[in-house]
């Protein structure tokens, strides 16, 4: 071979590559990573979305804030129509201004604890008795009787033992496993519908509670150890629901240590201290969007949509959970802009509210641009929108995709993925199926709806919904090659001569999250 061409061959062939029929623009791709790795604006963007804007509870302040600075950094950067887009009702919103426990009597210890997002205050700080009941149910309660009056609750745990230590918070995947992954977070209407009656005893529970005369209540959740402390909400944004009694989440160990005292005939006394503020003047929920416009004259109506659930609970920054998808998605988004490229097709992020309550901002988002699954009367729009991409489990790197069951997507999110197995994104396309988050809303409506796999990290054990969900156990190089490769996604999606394949159809019936909650 000529010497003089052996370069020239090697830049058209590592420029523009085809890997099983699907055309990808090489040198783009390292443009992408180039831009990614020295122009970073990750740490920007979660510092702002945590530690600045707190806890982004649906319509609370920090959640307003986080709406505006979204907006302002869109702007800043020069996309096109950022800001609010309301998708409906939500309700009202909740902040917690003073949260307190301690105990009092035998001895006084400070206890780490957490208000219940949407119960009551306590108005003042309360010194009370501590009692226990054996269930949280309208018989035990009334097998206390008027020992209840004035008094602080909690419920016998089930289980006393403590988990050892000897497993390690946080794993990544293995490279060889990602192919056969199966479903994760999968849930049916039919366990939706089991559970709906729970909720609706719990409610009641509490307010029958706090009708014989009950201060506040003390409950422990799952894996709330070495003070880490899981808190999520009830039912009271939602109109025609009460507040209830004040509640705060406590870890186990303190929980445990209350429970012997009680048993050992020890009196215990606990001081509460809740304030919290309702908001009721604006009841409309709102996510925020932003967008590239597309420049290709027979694509730039066709939209390819990102984004991540931008609301979290009230006991951390919702760093994890999920402010990482919001920075993500982002910052893919601030790539592509500072790349100057054109797409054929427009981009668009959409960061949700209401994800945590029952995926509300995209669910709204998708029946008011694409049609309700229930009967599957679909809009124009739906058939112009090529694919969606979501990220929503935790801040681990992104090692594959969940394709949702669309066979004929596999190979080409291969093809997708080749240009990033240096970064640890190793090809891992399983046909299983994903659930509990946005991207159902339009898998629902027969849209290409994607969860990107990613390391778990210590989600699950550690931040999900946790006092732990802050800035610090962001990891921040993770945030950075995920989204190198959604921007990488997002671009070929863009610019495919065609849209993504889609599954046929689904038959209408209510989404699984598409429920009221029984009053």
């Amino acid at each position: 071979m000529n010497r003089k061409l052996l370069p020239l061959l090697i830049l058209v062939f590592s420029s523009v590559i085809t890997l099983a029929q699907e055309t990808v623009d090489m040198a783009m791709m390292q443009k992408i990573k180039d831009e990614g790795r020295n122009h970073s604006q990750v740490t920007l963007i979660a510092h702002n979305l945590t530690d600045v804007c707190g806890p982004r509870l649906t319509n609370s302040p920090g959640y307003n804030c986080a709406l505006d600075w979204v907006t302002q950094i869109c702007n800043q950067w020069g996309l096109a129509n950022a800001g609010r887009e309301a998708w409906g009702e939500f309700g009202k919103g909740w902040s917690n201004e003073v949260g307190t426990l301690a105990m009092r009597s035998p001895y006084y210890e400070s206890i780490i604890a957490y208000p219940v997002p949407w119960c009551k205050s306590t108005k003042k700080a309360k010194k009370c008795e501590l009692v226990m009941l054996d269930q949280l149910d309208s018989a035990n309660i009334d097998k206390l009787g008027d020992a209840i009056k004035g008094k602080i609750v909690m419920i016998k745990p089930g289980n006393t033992s403590m988990p050892d230590a000897f497993k390690a918070y946080a794993t990544r995947f293995g490279d060889t496993s990602l192919d056969k992954l199966g479903e994760m977070y999968m849930v049916s209407r039919k366990q939706i519908e089991e559970f709906l009656p729970f909720i609706k005893r719990e409610y009641y529970t509490r307010l029958y509670l706090a009708a014989k005369g009950a201060v506040g209540l003390v409950l422990s959740s799952r894996g709330s150890i070495d003070g880490t402390v899981f808190v999520d909400g009830g039912t009271g944004y939602k109109k025609g629901f009460e507040p209830t009694l004040p509640e705060m989440k406590i870890g186990r160990e303190d929980y445990l240590k209350l429970m012997r005292l009680l048993k050992d005939n020890k009196k215990v006394e606990l001081e509460m201290n809740v304030r919290n503020t309702f908001y009721d003047e604006d009841l409309t929920g709102y996510n925020v969007v932003a967008e590239i416009p597309g420049t290709d004259p027979n694509l730039k109506d066709q939209v390819v949509m990102l984004g991540g659930h931008l609301d979290s609970w009230a006991g951390g920054t919702g760093a994890t959970d999920n402010a990482a998808g919001c920075v993500a998605t982002l910052e893919a988004m601030r790539i592509l802009k500072a790349l100057n490229i054109q797409p054929r097709r427009t981009i668009r992020i959409a960061l949700w509210g209401g994800e945590e309550q029952a995926l509300y901002g995209s669910f709204g988002y998708v029946k008011k641009h694409f049609g309700d699954p229930a009967d599957m009367n679909l809009k124009p729009e739906q058939a112009k929108i090529s694919a969606y991409y979501n990220l929503d489990n935790g801040t681990g790197k992104i090692r594959g995709i969940f394709t949702q069951g669309n066979e004929a997507v596999r190979e080409i999110f291969r093809s997708w993925l080749a240009p990033f197995t240096d970064m640890g994104a190793n090809g891992g396309v399983t046909n299983s199926s994903t659930g509990s988050t946005d991207h159902m809303s339009f898998d629902a409506v027969g849209i290409p709806g994607f969860q990107f796999i990613q390391d778990p990290i210590e989600y699950e054990t550690r931040t999900h919904h946790s006092n732990m969900d802050t800035y610090d156990h962001l990891s921040i190089e993770d945030l950075k090659q995920a989204a190198i490769v959604i921007a990488a996604f997002v671009y070929n999606t863009a610019q495919r001569n065609d849209m993504l394949p889609r599954k046929p159809l689904p038959a209408p019936a209510k989404f699984v999250f598409d429920f009221d909650f029984p009053i």
